[in-house]
């Protein structure tokens, strides 16, 4: 069997030698390789790893800013759900609003045929307006078309029956004379004039406001009187107004009352001039106790001052 010696020279000191078989130098060798092979290999495995790392951060890097473009697009589409729930919400109020003005139109219009000389035959009131005309598709991408085209049957239908009632208040018009319709009594129980009509402070803003009628101051509970004989034609709460009243008079002629504690008649009825339609109050935009007190004549308004009688 061969031997190898490896001798181990120092600068100083004894000369040491080792000898090694073949065989044992073989295994040398294949340990020397494996260990520069483990190395080589490690080395890999940590370049490999740190570009895996590198890897892994930029995508959670995106997966961060796509978390966050995510997130602003959902907040953006809860703001459009939102404020599309709130239109519908308006519109449904809308369509409720004008059911409820339908509604009073047409027990205003019973009453009016009851209390005439018309035939109901002529004004049916209990009877679908008639429509016709072909059927033209239009194009719409808006979800809630069902709704707007509900707001237009009913907007239809008041635009009819405000038409029979102009017919039927013309016609009533016949047994009424021109100067009992006009305005004429002073319009509560006691109170003084304590605003004009016209341009005025408005006493909530502290800016110059156009006021379309007068007030007049007075106690708490005193009776509204009716300055006419009419027909009552709105009786209820009107943003603005809170508590109001408002009669037609005939020949175009109409009058509000305003700002009311409590109402005493209802749409239909017929009032004589000094009868209570209701009691002053403070409801609505109002800074105290009086009645706001408005005449129209075919739906403009004018000084009230020239209605009432001279104190």
């Amino acid at each position: 069997m061969s031997h190898f010696s490896v001798m181990l020279v120092p600068d100083a000191g004894q000369t040491k030698t080792y000898r090694l078989s073949r065989t044992k130098l073989r295994l040398l060798a294949a340990a020397c390789l494996l260990f520069i092979g483990t190395s080589f290999a490690g080395a890999y495995a940590l370049y490999t790893s740190f570009n895996v790392r590198k890897d892994l951060n930029l995508t959670l890097e995106n997966l961060h800013q796509e978390r966050q473009i995510f997130a602003h697009q959902k907040l953006a589409f809860e703001t459009i759900f939102k404020a599309e729930q709130e239109k519908m919400n308006v519109y449904a109020r809308t369509v409720g609003k004008m059911q409820a003005r339908l509604a009073r139109l047409d027990s205003l219009g019973k009453r009016l045929i009851q209390s005439s000389s018309i035939s109901p035959t002529e004004f049916n009131f209990d009877v679908q307006p008639a429509f016709g005309g072909p059927r033209i598709p239009v194009e719409s991408t808006v979800a809630d078309l069902d709704l707007f085209g509900q707001l237009e049957q009913v907007e239809s239908q008041i635009s009819v029956l405000d038409t029979k009632l102009i017919a039927v208040n013309y016609l009533l018009q016949d047994g009424v004379e021109e100067k009992n319709a006009r305005p004429h009594e002073w319009p509560t129980e006691g109170g003084w004039l304590s605003s004009h009509f016209g341009i005025r402070i408005d006493p909530f803003t502290a800016q110059k406001a156009m006021h379309r009628g007068v007030d007049i101051a007075n106690r708490f509970g005193a009776a509204v009187l009716a300055g006419s004989r009419g027909v009552v034609v709105y009786a209820g709460k009107m943003k603005g107004y809170g508590y109001l009243v408002e009669i037609e008079h005939g020949y175009g002629f109409r009058t509000r009352y305003g700002h009311m504690s409590a109402v005493n008649v209802a749409v239909g009825d017929i009032v004589d001039a000094n009868q209570m339609v209701g009691r002053v109050g403070s409801s609505g935009r109002s800074t105290g106790p009086h009645l706001h007190y408005e005449v129209r004549r075919n739906g403009q308004a004018i000084n009230p001052a020239n209605f009432i009688p001279k104190s």
